[in-house]
């Protein structure tokens, strides 16, 4: 991604996540084994999704691009992290800056659609039973997805505009360990007024929808469970959607922390803590959640590990 920009700076220096020089080398193991956990758990996920024809379901669909997304999360962000850890000055080019923080936008938000795509199927599969396979059809699941990615797209080019018009003069020491907006705004020399109304904007948007749609889902999956007679039914909804509801509370818990206008160095270091679980840990979480918590993928992997052996 080429960018022209009338700063003076062409670099920024990444401070990473913690100056304690006692901490970086506990702290780079630490995230190189959620690096590996976090590829090799989504990597396996998507190839037993691919594998396994029992899976290609809209349900499965749809957890296989939220494994695409945290992957690619972990391939934008992570590397630069580690760098941090171990490198005395840690830098990234205008260019390479700019870039990372369309694919952060474009990743956070693509996925938030997701979560909200997944719930609307969740709320199709247990209240409206008999109209699943029309309303989920193959076309309706690629339509979600193609919605989803485009709103990522359109936010994250709007994110990444804004900040380019920016004009930065003397500072170019990032109090972060990625290229986060509040971060780099404060580093700017202009104005950042419109930028911060566009950033409300965007996620005032993106959480409004996305959060209204998932609670009116859980509302209406809610009265459809008290209303059912059988207890295995009862609980077999409840198992379908517990590993979302995890995902979800995990990913706009630490969403809205991360999220929230850092206005001193405190609580520009509270929001590099938060966001080391929105971009690290939750990515490594989800294809943990929906795999012990999931008997088809557990059937799956168990077919797959047999037929490498045979």
């Amino acid at each position: 991604m080429a960018v022209e920009n009338d700063s003076s700076v062409t670099e920024f220096v990444l401070m990473g996540l913690t100056d304690q020089p006692e901490l970086q080398l506990p702290l780079f193991f630490l995230f190189w084994v959620n690096y590996m956990v976090t590829v090799m758990g989504n990597l396996s996920l998507i190839n037993l999704i691919c594998l396994n024809s029992h899976l290609h379901t809209p349900m499965y669909f749809f957890i296989f691009n939220l494994s695409f997304i945290d992957l690619c999360y972990s391939f934008v962000l992570t590397p630069k992290m580690l760098m941090s850890f171990i490198s005395e000055r840690n830098t990234i080019s205008f260019n390479g800056c700019m870039t990372q923080l369309f694919f952060f936008c474009f990743f956070v938000i693509s996925e938030s659609y997701v979560l909200t795509a997944m719930a609307y199927d969740r709320y199709v599969a247990i209240c409206k039973p008999l109209l699943y396979t029309v309303a989920m059809s193959p076309q309706s699941c690629f339509l979600l997805m193609l919605g989803s990615y485009l709103m990522g797209f359109a936010g994250a080019m709007v994110h990444t505009g804004c900040m380019i018009r920016l004009t930065f003069c003397d500072s170019n020491i990032i109090n972060h360990y990625m290229c986060d907006i509040f971060p780099l705004l404060q580093l700017s020399c202009s104005s950042t007024y419109a930028n911060e109304l566009m950033s409300s904007i965007i996620v005032g948007t993106v959480a409004i929808v996305s959060s209204l749609i998932i609670t009116i889902s859980y509302t209406l999956i809610l009265f459809s469970i008290l209303h059912m007679s059988s207890a295995k039914g009862w609980s077999k909804a409840i198992s379908t959607c517990g590993s979302h509801i995890i995902t979800v509370g995990l990913f706009y818990g630490f969403g809205l922390l991360t999220d929230l206008k850092p206005s001193s160095v405190g609580s520009m270091g509270q929001g590099k803590f938060f966001s080391v679980f929105y971009t690290n840990v939750v990515p490594m979480l989800n294809p943990i959640i929906y795999s012990l918590r999931n008997k088809d993928v557990k059937l799956a992997l168990k077919k797959t590990l047999k037929k490498m052996r045979n």
